[in-house]
């Protein structure tokens, strides 16, 4: 009898936990399927005008248009990004408060020495939207026209040679001590502030060599006042054809570029997830969208949320060797 009685009782809590399931499921599926019903801000963690803020209104733009409620940027430089990711990491997961990064935000893993985030478990990619390969240039004065001849000569000249690059940790910067690492070379890296000033420096030949993005080196390369030697990607730009790349030029495994993707807080239900990417992927396949992205060095991707994801860990692996290797670190 007591055993009968017990069964009923566990009937009644397995139908009252099936019941109650139905109900939070209902009740998310509900929440997705209104979404969006208020504006969505989009942190950003460099300052406006830059290729970040640049594709992050790019995007929001059009999500405005395509999901009916407005979208907008909020601009938040400092600490290489840091305080714009830990304010999206510790924000309510529903698809509200999204951020757009670049490939610092993975970089800063290992550079600094307190993150207040994790780049994987704190957050649900929606996708790559773009990226912008690095490209190795010198000054024309220079004589080396290929990478092997550089090599080469840097060789033959230790302690010689610079290289300039924007800031401590950035993906130029890096792709610079990846390249000193992978063939042993005795060269200074000198830091400024952007890339702008790097490339100033290398046309004046103050530092003859340069790793830069290949948006701001661009014009100066078409212009002969900087030597493209190689192009940092798995293949060439449209905008440089007769440029090669690294491994054309006979050197595999230093392919390094800058990507920008847009992520939101863990946590973000799936439904919510899927259709951001949907309607990006939708948008970044637009001709004028496409066109915006190539004028600005990127070629376009709008990857899927579990690719962006793989790409995420990749990036913390590759460059946190380099990083370790460099001896580099910011307090």
């Amino acid at each position: 009898m007591v055993s009968s009685r017990w069964g009923d009782v566990m009937k009644t809590i397995i139908r009252l936990l099936a019941l109650c399931a139905g109900l939070l499921l209902a009740t998310g599926a509900s929440a997705a399927g209104q979404y969006p019903d208020h504006p969505v801000r989009i942190v950003v963690g460099f300052a406006a005008g830059g290729p970040t803020d640049v594709i992050a209104r790019i995007v929001t733009e059009k999500l405005s248009a395509s999901l009916g409620q407005q979208f907008y940027v909020e601009d938040k430089p400092g600490a290489g990004s840091n305080i714009a990711s830990a304010e999206v990491a510790k924000a309510a997961p529903d698809g509200y408060t999204l951020t757009v990064v670049s490939t610092g935000f993975m970089v800063n893993m290992s550079l600094y020495a307190k993150v207040p985030y994790d780049a994987v478990k704190d957050f649900a990619p929606i996708t790559m939207v773009a990226y912008s390969p690095n490209v190795l240039v010198i000054n024309p004065s220079v004589p080396a026209t290929s990478v092997k001849e550089l090599i080469a000569l840097i060789k033959a000249n230790p302690g010689k040679y610079s290289f300039a690059g924007p800031g401590i940790g950035s993906t130029p910067h890096l792709s610079g001590e990846l390249f000193k690492q992978k063939f042993g070379l005795e060269i200074v890296h000198v830091p400024y502030p952007g890339a702008a000033p790097a490339i100033t420096s290398t046309i004046g030949g103050h530092t003859p060599i340069a790793f830069t993005a290949l948006p701001p080196a661009l014009a100066n390369i078409k212009d002969g006042k900087l030597r493209a030697l190689a192009l940092l990607a798995v293949k060439r730009s449209k905008e440089i054809p007769d440029v090669p790349t690294m491994q054309e030029a006979g050197y595999s495994g230093q392919e390094a570029d800058t990507l920008t993707g847009v992520l939101a807080p863990a946590g973000t239900p799936k439904e919510i997830i899927d259709l951001l990417h949907k309607e990006i992927a939708k948008a970044v396949a637009q001709q004028d969208v496409a066109d915006h992205l190539m004028k600005l060095g990127f070629v376009p991707v709008a990857n899927k949320p579990e690719e962006f994801g793989a790409r995420i860990k990749s990036e913390i692996a590759k460059w946190g060797k380099v990083v370790h290797d460099a001896h580099l670190r910011i307090e």
